[in-house]
């Protein structure tokens, strides 16, 4: 097996950062990693540590896989956190998905702090493509960052964009989330349509194919709508998480989101009633 470039710390081995972890350590990287539960750590294939600041140590480059802009707050900059022991050219990459402007602040902080620079890179595809290396990679930061990354994502995405400066990454998945959160109660109305209309719906995407309203939205949340299959593949709260993160970035960008407003108010009815560990195609329940 050929030795990767460099050294990798991870912070946050959870749903996304396992698969992950697990992929990096058997194609040869050598991976220090940190997580609140620590069986993750043991199943990771990495090496344990007990802190953020510890994962630092003698590595290159330290990936951070957190759920809130407080979680990655507390891993950077607490007491243990990644600014007790992270100094220049250490370079930190965050694959969360956080407010734009929280990316940008915590990315100027880290580099007066410890001459550290950041990359924002939010990454779409799930567990499934996170283990299988063919993750969307929406990045942000300098362009020799993102060179000096590209060992590195070639064994973590299917494809890896640099959108611009810090943040812009965190801003383009704003966008990823907006559509897939509007698609999903789109398609979820349009097979309601279907049913009531005495419809196949199951035929639709066969004759959609091709045409303007085909879509990899449609090849993959169609189907389970149509069947009912709302497995935990993806949480309903993860994507109600994000989506209220798109709309207080779009209010602050005084943009009008009518859409958005309406999706938000359905997953925040299908979360109430109870679905929020479900699959987000299980926004068809609320027209059953």
């Amino acid at each position: 097996m050929e030795a990767r470039p460099f050294a990798l710390g991870y912070v946050g081995v959870g749903l996304m950062g396992l698969p992950m972890v697990q992929r990096l350590s058997k194609l040869g990287w050598r991976v220090r990693a940190y997580d609140i539960v620590p069986v993750r750590m043991a199943q990771s294939g990495a090496q344990a540590c007990t802190s953020a600041a510890e994962v630092a140590h003698e590595v290159d480059v330290v990936l951070l896989n957190l759920p809130t802009n407080e979680a990655v707050q507390d891993a950077v900059f607490s007491k243990k956190g990644l600014v007790e022991t992270l100094r220049a050219p250490q370079l930190v990459v965050d694959f969360s998905t956080i407010p734009v402007e929280a990316c940008r602040g915590h990315a100027a902080r880290l580099q007066k702090e410890t001459g550290c620079r950041w990359v924002d890179a939010p990454v779409s595809g799930g567990p499934p493509a996170s283990a299988a290396g063919t993750l969307t990679v929406m990045a942000g930061g300098a362009e020799e960052d993102l060179a000096r990354l590209a060992p590195l994502m070639h064994d973590i995405a299917g494809r890896c964009t640099r959108v611009g400066p810090v943040g812009a990454g965190v801003a383009a998945k704003m966008i990823n989330q907006l559509v897939v959160g509007v698609g999903h109660a789109m398609l979820a109305e349009a097979v309601a349509l279907c049913e009531k209309a005495g419809i196949d719906a199951a035929r639709i995407p066969d004759c959609l194919a091709g045409g303007y309203a085909d879509s990899n939205l449609m090849k993959a949340y169609w189907p389970r709508m149509v069947q009912r299959d709302f497995a935990p593949r993806g949480y309903v709260r993860q994507l109600l998480k994000d989506l209220e993160m798109v709309g207080k970035w779009a209010g602050g960008l005084e943009a009008t989101t009518p859409m958005l407003t309406h999706a938000l108010f359905l997953y925040r009815e299908l979360a109430k009633r109870g679905h929020a560990e479900l699959d987000s195609s299980a926004i068809r329940k609320l027209y059953d």
